[in-house]
Parts: C-alpha cells; structure tokens; sequence
C-alpha cells in the first residue's frame, strides 16, 4: 500500500483503496464525463512525461487559470509535482496587471488556462513575461491544447524519468506558491510543502464524515484557492467521487443532477441560497406560509445534541418532515454535510440549515495553515454554534496578551516567496500570527471574534470591532453588504449595499410608490427609514460608542469585477472607502 506523504502519492493510494469508476466527473456539451482512479493516474503520467519532453525542470514553475473547477486542472496539478515542479495557480478574476506580477515573481515558464476569455486576458501581457508557452484546456482554433502535451507523453520510454524524478521529490520541498488575494497592496506568494498539505488532509479527515469509496461531492469553490484545493485533495483521499459544477449559476441545476453527499462553500453563498428559500417561502399564502415561517422560527432557535429539550425535538421532527425535507430535496435529496470557511458565518444560517439537517460545520483556516486550523465536526459533542470549531490533531494554538491567534504546526507555511522580511513579520518561532483575535472556551472550541488589521480607535479613543457589528447587520433581508467605518472619526458609520432583489420584491409586496430600479431605491426616504430600523435593532446589541450613528446606501452591487470585493469575497476595505469617499465625506463632513 502507497504510504502518503507528497501531494502525488494520493491518487496512487485511492487506486489501490478504492479504484473509482468515476474519479473525477466533469460537464462537456451536456454531458457529464468520468475518469476513473486508473484513467486519472494514466493521464496524470502522461502529462508528466509531456511536460519532461517541453524540458520544464525540477523547481520549475507552472502557472494555471481557470474559471471553471475541471477534471484537467486536477491531472495537471499532479502531473506538475510529481516531477518536482511547481504549481502556480492564479484566480481567473483579478486584474492583467496581477497576472503579469505573478507570472514575474513567480517566473513560471508555461501556463495553462481554462478558455478564451481567460486566454485573452494573458495574452495582453504574455509578452512582458518569461512564459515559453500556453496551453489551454477549452479547444480553441489556433491555439496549443494541452492535449498536446498528453500527446508528448504518448510515448512510455521516459517513464523511468517521471519515477526518478518522483523519488527525489521529499515530503519538506515545495509543492505551490499560492499567491493570497489580499485585501491591501499586491499579492503575496505563500510557499506551501508537500507535507503542509498533506498533513492537513490527514488531520482534517478525521472531521469529516465520509462513506468513504461511496460519497459524493460537488466542487463549484476556486481551486485556485487553498480552502477547495486541499477539500480536494481530501476527497480524493477518502475515495469521495468529486463532480465539478459548471458554474455558481448552475449550482441549484447541478445539485439536483448529481444529488452529492457534501459540498464546501463560503458564507455569502450560503446567505444566497438561504435567501432564495426565504423568497420562495414569501410567495407562499395561508396554512402554508404560516407552516413555512414557524418551521424558520423554529430553526432559528436550533441548538445541537437535544439541548432544547423533548417538546422542541419534537417539532422539530415534525417541521423536517413538512417543511426542511422539501429544502433538502431542491438541494439534491442526499446533502448531509456542507462545510464553510473563509470568513464568518452567521449563527441564524448554522442553526438554521442544522434544524433541516443539512449542517454546514465551520471551520477556521488561511492560505498560510494550509489551511484548516478548526472545524466543526456533528460527533462526539464537537459542534458548536457560534464557534469554529475544536483545533485539529498536531496543530497548536495560543492566543496572545492582545487576543491574537498564534498558531504552530505541521500545516504552517515554509514562507512568502522572495520575501524574507514579511516572512519575520509574522513569525516568532515556530508560530505564525494570523491577524485574527479570538478566544478558547474552557472544553477547547475557539471563537473568532475579529480581525485585529481591522479594528479601529475613534477620535474619542474607543475601540470598535467592525467585523461583529456587520455580521449582525447582515442578518437584515434589507442589506446584502455592509462596511462600517469610522477610524479616528468620532463616531461609527456604515456603507450599505441594499439587497436588491429583496427590496425590489418588497416593494412590489408592499404596494410602495418606489421605482424598482437602484438608484430610485437608494434615494428613496422610504427605504433609508426601513434600513434605520434594521440599524437601530442591531445598535441595541452594542454599547454606544460601537452604534452606527449614520449610514450611506450604495447605488452598485458589491463584486469581484467592480473590485470590491476578493476572489474569496471578502471586502477590500480601502478600495470601498476610495470608491465611495463622496459618500464618507457626506456622512463625516456634512
């Protein structure tokens, strides 16, 4: 039996588990198309071998960008580190200019990409780089197919090469430089090993409850990203058939066709699809509706373990039956367990998908950890509301006299790429600084409470957490994003972006003389007073000098595109504030 150590030793393993027919599935023209464990370490070698024959050395570095999780990017990324290579990948979305950099910091020589809108964004500025070559994954008349390569690789006779070259590779050396989105100044290279990886996967199995050689799961969050990238690596492990979505807008479609047994996502799609449950529920009338909104009402009341009590359990079985069964089922029928990272989930969605028996567990991770630190798991006692769960097996965590989390361990980074100096910035000895404050409860379930980069001090010398006070706002149906601000003003204020497509239908509802249009919506007084109350509910959770004294709504949906947000859809704080300076200076000045 293959024992695991490097990246590369895992589809070996799941052959000799497991042998799935169907590995890895991707959508083609319509049709869903498997490879199985053989078929993917056969692919996975012939690439190898390919690539040997394009000369790429050990150490050398290949870029990726997809827009689209997919079969090929999975064979590529073994195919690449099984010969002491490494992989580069790069989020689809940012700017040219990002792809330039990373391509020049990182001198990758060859680079493979999804398809043509992809492709033409490189090409621009392809020729300000080292790149030898591109490959893409789309066919694309003119251009090289990566089926190429696997055709360089036809030929066996340098098979012994690809074995050499596996053999040098130890579990210490360097599998991929992921460069973080970041939320400030340009993108960092965060050098991750073998084992880094490796031993998060096998840390991180022990909470995660598979059929293992039998679960589902569908893939739709960035590769490119280390939350899905490790899941992946995980699933692949334990035997679970991965099936890739084609795009978030085809989710719903694709949960229903492929009905997977687990699927990761991070918060804000979460909220989406709690949202259009809600808006359905909405549309319903009489005995139905009122049988849908006390099914909710009871959700949100959720704790684990029958902690409740009978009477609640009780309905609650009822509630399953008549209510949460049909959410199960727009979600495929066989979803048990889904899982979240990336940034803070709100309580109401963990109790509430909980109470329809679909638990999202949270857990708790950056790029730099490889990433998972915590997560909740539903055994042995170890979900908790409101927390991220117990810390895995072999990693360490302390909280520093300023609320910090330290952590150490074997998933912690070797360091950021070509940069020694922001390395030391966030190591002292073994332990890495994560910028989060949070705490531990006495049975061991850490809470993360906020960022410390993010929390600010009023011209008063008040300290606020923007963070907790968001969270809450975003609990509103009326707001989709929030940002409060306020440091070194006197007083705490908030950017909103209404929801939309809520406010629209509440308007329709409500018979209200309103445009349905955003900026009709953002002017309108009817709307700002809705939003205060939303605003004024929540300041009663806060002492007063955390309230938010004024608030400004935004014309423009928050995205990925318009930079507003990360490829992880976090908040770029400082570019909100510059986009909508008119709007600060309004709340500060006038």
């Amino acid at each position: 039996m293959t024992q695991v150590t490097r990246l590369f030793d895992i589809p070996q393993y799941q052959y000799e588990t497991y042998n799935l027919k169907k590995a890895l599935t991707t959508k083609y023209k319509d049709e869903w198309i498997s490879i199985s464990s053989e078929e993917y370490i056969n692919q996975i070698n012939a690439i190898s071998r390919g690539l040997l024959r394009l000369g790429v050395q050990a150490n050398d570095k290949i870029a990726v960008i997809s827009s689209t999780n997919r079969t090929e990017w999975n064979v590529l990324d073994i195919g690449v580190l099984q010969i002491g290579a490494q992989n580069v990948p790069i989020y689809p979305t940012i700017a040219k200019e990002d792809y330039e950099y990373i391509m020049n910091h990182s001198e990758s020589i060859y680079c493979f990409v999804s398809d043509a809108a992809v492709l033409e964004k490189l090409n621009s500025v392809k020729g300000k780089t080292k790149l030898k070559g591109v490959y893409t994954f789309d066919d694309i008349s003119g251009e090289n197919s990566w089926k190429e390569v696997l055709k360089l690789g036809r030929d066996e006779s340098n098979q012994n090469e690809v074995n050499e070259r596996k053999n040098n590779v130890k579990p210490h050396d360097l599998a991929t430089i992921i460069y973080t989105s970041g939320t400030t100044g340009q993108p960092k290279g965060v050098m991750l090993s073998h084992n880094n990886l490796i031993s998060n996967v096998i840390d991180s199995e022990k909470r995660v409850p598979f059929e293992y050689g039998k679960s589902k799961a569908l893939s739709f969050l960035p590769i490119c990203h280390v939350f899905e990238r490790m899941i992946l690596y995980l699933y692949q492990y334990c035997g679970v058939e991965i099936y890739f979505a084609e795009s978030i807008d085809k989710m719903t479609d694709n949960l229903k066709e492929i009905k997977p047994n687990v699927m990761t996502a991070v918060p804000r799609l979460y909220e989406k699809v709690y949202d259009k449950i809600l808006e359905k529920g909405g549309d319903l009338s009489g005995l139905k509706k009122a049988l849908f909104f006390w099914a909710i009402d009871l959700g949100l009341k959720y704790e684990p373990y029958g902690q409740n009590g009978f009477w609640y359990e009780l309905q609650l079985k009822l509630a399953r039956k008549l209510i949460f069964s049909k959410w199960k089922e727009g979600l495929g029928g066989n979803l048990d367990l889904m899982v979240s990272g990336s940034a803070a989930l709100q309580p109401r969605l963990t109790r509430t998908f909980a109470a329809a028996g679909m638990p999202i567990m949270e857990g708790y991770g950056l790029t730099e950890t490889s990433p998972v630190i915590s997560v909740n798991d539903m055994r042995n006692g170890g979900f908790r509301v409101g927390t991220v769960g117990r810390i895995i097996d072999h990693v360490e965590v302390k909280i520093a006299e300023d609320g910090e989390i330290l952590v150490k361990g074997p998933n912690v980074m070797l360091g950021y790429y070509k940069d020694p100096e922001k390395t030391a910035e966030v190591m002292t000895g073994d332990y890495f600084h994560t910028g989060d404050i949070g705490e531990i409860s006495s049975d061991g379930f850490l809470k993360i409470t906020d960022r410390k980069k993010e929390m600010f001090k009023t011209s008063g010398g008040k300290y606020v957490s923007p963070a907790l006070i968001e969270n809450e706002l975003k609990q509103s149906h009326f707001i989709e994003q929030v940002m409060v601000i306020g440091e070194g003003e006197k007083m705490p204020a908030a950017l909103i972006q209404p929801d939309f497509k809520f406010i629209k239908h509440w308007i329709e509802k409500k018979g209200k003389d309103i445009k349905p249009d955003n900026e009709s919506i953002v002017s309108s007084q009817i709307i700002k007073d809705r939003i205060q109350k939303e605003v004024d509910k929540t300041n009663k959770n806060f002492g007063n000098w955390e309230q938010v004294k004024k608030f400004e709504l935004t014309p423009d949906v928050w995205t990925i595109e318009g930079g507003h947000l990360t490829p992880t859809m976090k908040m770029k704080r400082k570019i909100i504030k510059e986009i909508y300076k008119d709007l600060v200076e309004k709340i500060y000045r006038s």
